[in-house]
């Protein structure tokens, strides 16, 4: 158990614009150039230009380095530039590191991006086929011999061990697919936009790996997306409402690897979230009743429900429940089951559109929206609200 105290980070910063290339399958052009088009898009999204920045923040596992970046969009002197690891548990941890820059004096305006050809050029779904050794590498030593080779295979075991544990069938999962897809299919932007589903084509989508079906696995995508972070005074002045970042976190749990920590006590939960919901509720001071939309990592739906129950919205094993009744307003665009896979980055984007009102699936008066990044690996994520 944590015995970290509330952080002094919530309320010094703001996220006041965002930008994004179209999602595709092929975009036909450098992941360099998704960035550019992503920075550039936001930075015009936010007021301000190239030579406002001087900070810039992406993921590891990306081919597009800060210092490049910048020279690319025309940007002058940078004084912090940074990148997380863990793939999409950076997400929101992007942000948080731009945040803490802010709030220290280090820098004005930061610039957090991501940008991949992850359906076209490398496919992070295709699981592991060569790297260089690692200590970090080591734990799948223990799993790729046996054909744990792909993410799917890796959530699969936790999933199967969820549903054994509820009593529960895989329809469980198949709550958050429909739900992602119909929000995805009133929004332009996203991949699957007029495609929803029911949940007898969730149950009939073949079989990936058991308990996984086709429609609980998140796409691969092409694109980049980009958010522009400053001070809360000073996004005042800006074009846009500001998403104040009431609280940001990060977390890893006992016993934790990259989407292989099967040898905890318990499968059915996820501890690294636990760690980043303790600390996002103690900062903000709110609770999940205060939240009017949740933004979850949707990589693979089984752990759409660990999360739920590990921000306590829901009692462990009655989240499938939970979003069948919509008691929660849950990945209004799509989410990466239904809009696009950019690790996350598109779902910061999204609560920021929500807390503006500007959303294709506005919640009426949102004004507190919770974001979570990837799940299975050390992970982050925000709290982001509307100003005073």
């Amino acid at each position: 158990m944590s015995i970290r105290a509330r952080d002094f980070l919530g309320g010094r910063a703001a996220v006041v614009g965002i930008g994004a290339t179209e999602f595709s399958k092929d975009s036909g052009r450098s992941e360099l150039r998704l960035a550019v088009e992503a920075v550039r898009a936001a930075l015009d999204d936010s007021g301000l230009v190239p030579a406002d920045v001087d900070g810039l923040v992406t993921f590891t596992m990306d081919t597009s380095p800060e210092i490049t970046v910048a020279q690319a969009c025309g940007m002058g002197e940078l004084s912090f530039f940074s990148r997380v690891h863990y793939g999409g548990g950076a997400a929101c941890a992007t942000v948080q590191q731009a945040a803490l820059a802010i709030a220290a004096g280090v820098a004005e305006v930061v610039v957090c991006y991501r940008a991949f050809n992850e359906r076209s050029g490398r496919r992070f779904g295709a699981g592991v086929r060569q790297r260089e050794p690692s200590a970090e590498g080591t734990a799948l030593g223990w799993t790729l011999p046996f054909g744990l080779l792909t993410p799917a295979s890796w959530v699969a075991m936790a999933a199967q061990r969820y549903l054994h544990a509820y009593g529960l069938t895989p329809e469980a999962f198949g709550h958050v697919a429909v739900t992602a897809r119909r929000h995805a299919a009133a929004n332009p932007a996203a991949y699957f936009h007029g495609r929803p589903i029911t949940l007898a084509e969730h149950a009939a989508s073949r079989w990936i790996v058991e308990p996984l079906r086709l429609l609980d696995c998140c796409q691969e995508t092409d694109g980049g997306q980009a958010l522009v972070v400053t001070s809360v005074e000073r996004a005042r002045d800006l074009p846009h409402p500001p998403a104040v970042v009431a609280a940001a976190a990060q977390g890893a749990g006992r016993a934790q690897e990259q989407m292989t920590s099967f040898y905890r006590d318990d499968l059915t939960g996820l501890p690294e979230m636990g760690v980043v919901a303790r600390q996002l509720w103690r900062t903000s001071g709110l609770a999940p009743a205060d939240i009017d939309v949740g933004i979850l990592y949707d990589h693979f739906t089984p752990f759409v429900l660990a999360q739920l129950e590990e921000f306590g919205f829901c009692p462990p094993g009655e989240a499938a429940a939970f979003v069948a009744e919509d008691r929660l307003p849950l990945n209004t665009h799509g989410g990466q089951l239904g809009e696009a896979y950019l690790h996350g980055m598109n779902g910061v984007a999204e609560a920021v559109r929500q807390l503006r009102g500007t959303s294709v699936n506005q919640i009426p008066d949102a004004s507190r929206a919770l974001v979570t990044a990837g799940t299975g690996v050390p992970t982050s994520g925000l709290v982001l609200v509307s100003d005073g």
